[in-house]
């Protein structure tokens, strides 16, 4: 495993995701919530992942319980990061959102408490001041945002007072615009981009073509896996299968290791199984070449840009 050491945190490359932990959007049922979420969890801890993120909101914090209870026991070295919804951040709602995750959790202190997304009927000084609150109360550690533009993370930043050391945005090949603007301020500035949605919600695996049926959970209703943009995709996706077949790897740990092969990035990756979460922790391993990363770029760059026209 490679880290990202910022702030007094050691974040691993390739961390683990958990919305899909007791939500019902993704339909993995019950048995999944009761027995491998957790399994996942403890083996992602014995693979040295330390990064472990999920959110309030996340099965109405199920998957935070799920969490809790999973990392019993086995919390030294790791970052809990969770996420608040800032629908209404005065100083009272904020103090009763970060004690329910607590206790959820079931920790003293929160490693990386999120703001899940900009509130725009206020500014980020309001919203960050409660924030502030907690932050020097010892009830969170580090405080980070996720969903904001550049603009909005440095505001976040000066309403604070502190470091906002992360921003967690979607970010993969599929999704490539932090690469531009945010990695380059979080390199300059001793921060992190946390990229979720690292692998398309699965477009990059190569597991969807023209002739798939489209998903039936909540990716069903993602742009990415309209037939349009499935053509538009094809010289992305050729070109992760060629780098996968010049490393002996999957197309997904190629997509991870083009993420990570970024200064200052980690990736928080769900996953269905153990074993893809293996598979994922893997990719920490795999170092592509310059030219590799350069074609890549190049290739998500077009997507991007032709999806969108």
């Amino acid at each position: 495993m490679r880290y990202v050491e910022v702030g007094g945190l050691r974040l691993s490359a390739i961390g683990l995701g958990t919305w899909q932990f007791g939500s019902r959007e993704w339909g993995y049922g019950a048995g999944y919530a009761s027995d491998t979420a957790p399994a996942i969890v403890r083996r992602a801890i014995e693979l040295g992942v330390t990064l472990i993120d999920t959110a309030e909101i996340y099965g109405f914090g199920r998957s935070e319980r799920i969490v809790g209870e999973a990392i019993r026991g086995q919390r030294e070295g790791l970052v809990i990061a969770t996420k608040l919804v800032p629908v209404l951040p005065l100083p009272s709602v904020v103090g009763w959102q970060v004690r329910g995750s607590l206790r959820r959790l079931e920790v003293e202190a929160i490693d990386l408490y999120q703001v899940h997304f900009p509130n725009p009927f206020v500014s980020p000084r309001s919203t960050m001041a409660p924030l502030r609150t907690i932050l020097e109360q010892g009830l969170v550690r580090h405080v980070g945002v996720s969903n904001h533009s550049l603009g909005r993370w440095r505001a976040a930043e000066r309403g604070l007072g502190h470091p906002v050391l992360t921003n967690q945005v979607r970010f993969s090949l599929a999704a490539p615009l932090p690469h531009w603007e945010l990695v380059p301020y979080a390199r300059e500035e001793g921060r992190v981009v946390i990229a979720y949605s690292p692998l398309g919600q699965g477009l990059l695996s190569g597991g969807h073509n023209l002739n798939s049926p489209a998903p039936a959970d909540i990716r069903g209703r993602s742009r990415l896996f309209r037939p349009r943009s499935l053509r538009l995709a094809e010289p992305l996706l050729d070109a992760i299968r060629e780098a996968a077949a010049a490393h002996a790897a999957t197309p997904a740990q190629v997509a991870l290791a083009w993420l990570i092969g970024h200064a200052n990035v980690v990736a928080i990756p769900g996953a269905r199984t153990v074993a893809q979460l293996e598979e994922n922790v893997a990719a920490a391993d795999l170092e592509l070449s310059e030219a590799e990363m350069d074609r890549l770029t190049g290739e998500a760059a077009r997507f991007e840009g032709a999806v969108r026209r």
